[in-house]
């Protein structure tokens, strides 16, 4: 649904073109040190802006709504809003022509045509903003734990700046491969089988809409391996190991060592070259040019959401773990 966590809990609400989106996190302790400035690294980072990101601007400013007083936690929820107020939903007149790569296509069909399908509605990248924010105080609650995401290529290629120049004149889309790492963990998060740490940071990495694949360590590569090469040899009592080929995780409980993973963004499926779709109203399959205004490479906006969204499973094993 649009909740996720155990007793770090997130939910989720709004669409691109509503009045704003939001999000409630209940389960947060007491006391921790809370401003707005507190949210504006992350959330710049998120903005468009940058060559390749959609025109679209929203000022992000997140409205405290509850759960803060005089700049603590007082542990009730959470509730922020952002407002939305940069929307031009004219460009979105074909609702009976489902864009090609979208959830249109699913989304028509699973609520009935009662969706809102402007901007994607509730399936909309917009609502990323909310798993920042959380993250935001999801981070503090983790104190000097170090999460770090970055871009490694887009389109294939390490050079970020020609492929997306490419992509902008052909009127096309890029994807992008994103890495992150996580530093100073203690040994212990996580629980065998279900609720392991790859378990849930796949589950929730896979809430941000575009993403494809997912690996942790050595990933795909370690099906081409031998168990002597691939495991790694400890070098102290405190579990530091020679090697990382198990990103950090071993049983599905982190081992103290950096947890490493990588994950697969897709091209943006809004473009705006001509594509094929099927008309619900005609019953025909029909062209489609779509308006709007697009990002030609969603990755470059995905760092800070990943970060967020692995700072919320890690908040949420380590207050688990703590109850414990």
């Amino acid at each position: 649904m649009n909740s996720f966590g155990r007793l770090f809990k997130v939910s989720l609400f709004g669409e691109s073109h509503g009045k704003g989106v939001g999000i409630v996190i209940d389960g947060c302790p007491p006391g921790i040190r809370i401003s707005e400035d507190d949210f504006e690294k992350d959330l710049s980072r998120r903005r468009s802006g940058a060559k390749g990101t959609t025109p679209r601007k929203e000022a992000d400013k997140p409205v405290i709504l509850s759960g803060i007083y005089n700049g603590y936690t007082t542990g009730s929820p959470i509730a922020i809003i952002f407002e939305n107020n940069n929307t031009r939903s004219r460009d979105y007149d074909f609702v009976n022509k489902p864009r090609p790569g979208h959830a249109d296509f699913v989304a028509h069909r699973k609520f009935k045509g009662f969706e809102d399908p402007r901007g994607g509605g509730h399936f909309s990248g917009r609502l990323t903003v909310n798993l920042v924010a959380a993250g935001v105080i999801a981070k503090k609650i983790l104190g000097d734990v170090e999460i770090n995401a970055r871009i490694l290529e887009v389109g294939g290629s390490k050079d970020i700046e020609k492929t997306i120049e490419e992509a902008l004149k052909s009127g096309d889309s890029v994807g992008g491969l994103l890495e992150c790492r996580v530093k100073g963990l203690p040994v212990g998060l996580g629980e065998p089988f279900f609720d392991s740490v790859e378990a849930l940071l796949s589950h929730a990495v896979f809430s941000i809409p575009a993403i494809k694949a997912i690996e942790f360590g050595s990933g795909f590569q370690a099906a081409k391996m031998r168990g002597s090469e691939h495991n790694d040899d400890f070098i102290n009592e405190n579990g530091e190991t020679e090697t990382n080929y198990a990103a950090g995780i071993n049983g599905g409980i982190t081992n103290g060592n950096e947890i490493v993973f990588r994950i697969a963004v897709k091209p943006t499926s809004s473009i705006s070259k001509p594509q094929n779709t099927f008309n619900f109203e005609t019953g025909k399959r029909e062209e489609l040019q779509v308006k709007g205004r697009h990002d030609a490479c969603i990755a470059l906006r995905v760092p800070p959401v990943l970060e967020a969204v692995t700072a919320i499973v890690l908040a949420d094993l380590l207050l688990l773990n703590n109850a414990r």
